[in-house]
């Protein structure tokens, strides 16, 4: 059993316990109420407790997925319940059932991105973060480029920072904004770095601030179709401009155990290192068998393949979290992190 020990460096590390599966862990019933087992917990504060007590590392924050729709009494259950744990909250805002690139779809995304931000301010949250700038898994959807990309960007932004009106984000608890992108087939267009980058800067230079910040995730970008190098390149550029936001350690195709990832969290997490721009780290890892990714599973077998080699779910993302919190102490002890 690995024994206890800190972490060398200011930079926080975290888990999205996506592991505990969409369906039946993470998304509310058809009455917004969020799972639960059958001692009556919330099946995520119970999950995030005992991922804490079990690490030899101390998990220093949660990022949970906000729903439209759920119980505000469940979101409050679930916010007070992570936090009783010592755990910083990081909310993921999710969209559904509408485009953000379409501008008929504008008030419905809008809102719903509204309401996240709402339930942020209420419980005092400084990072927010979500996928919101483009519909995911969109049958027939085609890449959109030239005049039509700016359009996209530019009704990104517009739904975006009407949202942060409705909501009242200017001079609340809200400091930053996460966006993240998805791999090719998820997301159609906004699928790489530089592609997020866009509507990142467009929003930031809407506002005159550096609010909006990118989620780099390694697993996305190991299936953008853009090389490591370009994608340690364009870590640098966008921490230059002070556009980089949280980074996601998770393994590309699979989505599972971190050993299969191929040297993308090792090479991209060095090179967030190097910018002197990060600050927030979070493992995730997804169960193989969630019914609710069932598209991505068909969109590519490799989505589907059982990583866990015996361990539990749990486990596997427990040695995750030992993972990368090595790589953090060694990144310190190489000089690229300030201890």
């Amino acid at each position: 059993m690995t024994q206890p020990f800190s972490l060398k460096t200011s930079v926080q590390l975290g888990v999205v316990p996506t592991h505990i599966k969409f369906v039946g862990g993470l998304v509310p019933d058809g009455e917004g109420r969020l799972p639960r087992g059958e001692d009556g917990r919330l099946i995520v504060v119970s999950e995030m407790a005992a991922i804490c007590e079990a690490s030899p590392v101390p998990v220093q924050n949660a990022q949970v997925t906000i729903f439209p729709g759920t119980h505000e009494g469940d979101t409050d259950e679930m916010f007070g319940g992570l936090r009783d744990l010592g755990l910083g909250l990081h909310p993921i805002m999710m969209v559904g059932g509408a485009d953000p690139m379409d501008p008929v779809d504008e008030e419905k995304v809008a809102a719903m991105l509204a309401a996240g931000l709402r339930v942020a301010i209420k419980h005092g949250i400084t990072q927010v973060a979500s996928t919101s700038i483009e519909q995911w898994m969109q049958p027939g959807a085609t890449p959109k480029t030239g005049a039509d990309f700016d359009a996209a960007v530019a009704q990104n932004v517009r739904a975006h920072l009407r949202a942060c009106r409705e909501a009242g984000v200017e001079g609340s608890c809200i400091e930053h904004w996460h966006i993240e992108f998805l791999r090719q087939g998820e997301f159609q267009t906004f699928n790489d770095i530089a592609k997020c980058w866009a509507v990142v800067k467009a929003a930031n230079a809407e506002l005159g601030s550096k609010f909006f910040k990118i989620m780099v995730d390694a697993a996305h970008c190991g299936d953008s179709g853009l090389s490591i190098p370009e994608n340690e390149a364009l870590i640098a550029q966008v921490a230059a401009a002070d556009e980089f936001g949280t980074f996601h350690a998770s393994a590309k195709t699979t989505r599972g155990c971190l050993s299969t990832d191929d040297g993308w969290i090792g090479a991209l997490l060095a090179a967030a290192a190097r910018s002197g721009k990060l600050k927030y780290v979070f493992v995730e890892i997804f169960h193989h068998e969630d019914p609710a990714l069932e598209a991505l599973r068909q969109l590519d077998p490799g989505h589907g393949i059982d990583t866990t080699d015996g361990r539990t779910y749990r486990q596997a993302t427990i040695d995750g979290v030992v993972d990368v919190a090595r790589r953090l102490n060694n990144l310190v002890a190489r000089g690229w992190l300030k201890n």
